[in-house]
């Protein structure tokens, strides 16, 4: 669709969004304690109205489910009791980090009386978009936060009761602190959402969460700058030399675990060495778990009944779906994943140290692991509280993308007087000196 395609903001949306740069100019004038307070309050506020959240997240998936929504989607949109109670966690997590803002990266002395720091500070407005995901919404309010940034928040309008009951808890829970509720907002139209994307000088990045097709298409249609991931064509490489039990157990953690999920695996890689015992093993335990496996000649002549077109091989199933291909070495496994993998997460199994460090060294990927999981792949596993995306670009921020990631620095300068002549005309020199951060 052509940038022309967008919609102007209506005069409702421009005045929603000037007052929400409002309030993050204030927010990132906050005080350590008060984003910390503000958090807490979140939660409280969250758990208050857990049984009214629930309940919509159920009308929400009925709803969908009558319409014929895809199983991979239907699994993102749950949202119950202990998928909440999580992300309260989550939250509470999240309040009890390091502060983000006023951490001085860089001090150095220019010349007597010229000190120069470079400071964190809060981005200002983030506009995420999303589908399928309530809780995103509580992911994003609660980062947004922490870090002094305002946040204007789409999701899909197969969450749209429960993404309502979301807001209106955090909002509440606001209320009772010195953290503006206008700090956040939530759009409800589709009209809104693609006018979002013309809010450049109001909002400062742009994060999609979603389809292929919807990052596409922001990235298309935005001069605002977009952070996120297209697709999610993850790998796990079963080396000759892996442990086979523990090789299977990773393989259906990784694909298994949350299938709709961004960091389940997609294709499995065996090296042909280990290909007949490893799948002997594997192949069983996959179809009881109700996997469907697609092989190459080679994994088809070792048990697996399905054969994988070239299309499986970029395919992002988000469903108990799975391509095998054998290979002849690492080499060839490298190769593969350049040719196909999406920059996201990639594995080795593998009791060989210097064929791990191989992979970790050479594949491009935001995540690299070794004999464990691709499920590691997110902000909440990581430490980090929670994540506003995944991010597979080669810049910073990359992979799960939590607190670090929504801030930038300033360059502070501080003088007496000085001017840049006397140093042009040789009169003062530069000293250069670094100070204590």
């Amino acid at each position: 669709m052509p940038v022309q395609a967008v919609p102007e903001p209506s005069p409702e949306l421009l005045s929603l969004a000037v007052g929400l740069r409002r309030a993050a100019t204030d927010l990132g004038q906050t005080s350590d304690q008060q984003r910390r307070d503000a958090l807490l309050a979140m939660a409280q506020s969250l758990q208050s109205h857990a049984e009214a959240i629930v309940a919509a997240n159920l009308e929400d998936r009925q709803r969908a489910e009558q319409n014929g929504l895809a199983p991979a989607l239907l699994a993102r949109l749950k949202l119950d009791g202990a998928k909440l109670d999580g992300a309260i966690a989550g939250v509470r997590q999240l309040a009890e980090l390091p502060d983000p803002l006023g951490q001085r990266q860089l001090h150095r002395e220019l010349d007597e009386g010229l000190v120069l720091e470079r400071v964190s500070v809060a981005l200002g407005v983030v506009g995420v978009i999303f589908e399928a995901r309530p809780d995103a919404v509580i992911q994003i309010a609660s980062l947004a936060i922490r870090s002094g940034n305002g946040a204007i928040l789409k999701g899909g309008r197969e969450a749209e009761s429960t993404n309502k009951a979301v807001m209106i808890a955090l909002q509440d829970g606001l209320k009772a602190t010195t953290v503006s509720p206008d700090a956040l907002a939530l759009l409800t139209t589709r009209e809104d959402s693609l006018a979002l994307l013309r809010l450049d000088g109001l909002v400062d990045l742009i994060i999609p969460r979603g389809s292929n097709e919807l990052v596409r298409f922001i990235q298309d249609n935005t001069r605002i700058p977009v952070l996120g991931h297209a697709d999610g064509v993850c790998h796990l490489y079963v080396d000759a030399e892996a442990d086979p039990d523990q090789a299977v157990t990773i393989a259906i953690d990784s694909k298994t675990q949350y299938p709709a999920a961004c960091n389940a695996i997609e294709t499995l890689l065996v090296h042909n060495a280990i290909a007949a015992s490893f799948l002997d093993k594997a192949i069983p335990v996959f179809q009881a778990k109700g996997v469907r496996l697609l092989g190459d000649p080679a994994a088809c002549s070792l048990g697996i009944e399905d054969v994988a077109t070239d299309a499986d091989w970029s395919t992002e199933y988000l469903d108990l779906t799975l391509s095998v291909r054998i290979v002849d070495d690492l080499e060839t496994a490298l190769e593969h994943i350049r040719r196909y993998g999406s920059r996201h997460t990639e594995a080795i199994a593998t009791r060989n140290r210097a064929t791990a460090e191989r992979f970790l060294r050479a594949v491009d990927s935001a995540g690299v692991y070794h004999n464990c999981s691709t499920r590691f792949a997110d902000g909440f596993r990581y430490g980090f509280g929670a994540e506003v995306g995944i991010s597979t670009q080669t810049l910073p921020p990359r992979g799960p993308v939590g607190l670090e990631g929504l801030v930038t620095y300033r360059y502070r300068l501080r003088g007496d007087g000085h001017i840049a002549a006397d140093y042009a005309s040789g009169d003062r020199q530069f000293i250069h000196r670094d100070l204590p951060a």
